[in-house]
């Protein structure tokens, strides 16, 4: 009775992992740029205290005002697909992006258009960046779970 109900487990445990098992989906591998593993490169951005310390709540407001405004049409245009803040650090990290970006040039031309690099309040360190070609379809899922949109 025990060697049955130990080859039920088994093949029970069979029967669920041939279930669990997704199908290769070429169409959306390659409209995700994905290679054999499902990964492609990006750009990664830590985003550092700027130079700028004395600015005044006003111009530090209206910039941030600004990043926040620019971060949502980067996301908009698929050029954005991981941004947020960071907690406090010893090291004046304050968030990341990951950009849907080949090159560092490409990535560099971006942060100069927000406000808040403009105004010296962020700096950034760029990396290049290996990660889940999926990343870009996570954001239309968010968009569904967000009770408060930005």
């Amino acid at each position: 009775m025990k060697k049955l109900s130990i080859t039920t487990l088994v093949l029970l445990l069979a029967i669920s992992a041939k279930a669990q098992t997704v199908k290769y989906n070429k169409a959306l591998a390659d409209s995700l740029g994905a290679d054999a593993y499902g990964m492609k490169m990006y750009v990664l951005v830590i985003l550092k205290t700027g130079a700028n310390t004395t600015a005044t709540k006003a111009a530090t407001d209206s910039a941030f005002a600004g990043h926040m405004a620019n971060i949502g049409g980067l996301a908009t245009e698929g050029k954005l697909v991981v941004a947020g803040p960071m907690g406090k650090n010893d090291k004046n990290y304050r968030g990341i992006f990951i950009f849907n970006v080949k090159t560092l040039p490409e990535a560099k031309a971006l942060v100069a258009t927000d406000p808040a690099f403009k105004a010296k309040l962020l700096d950034a360190e760029f990396y290049p960046w290996y990660g889940s070609a999926a990343l870009p379809v996570y954001l239309k899922v968010h968009k569904e779970i967000e009770k408060i949109g930005h």
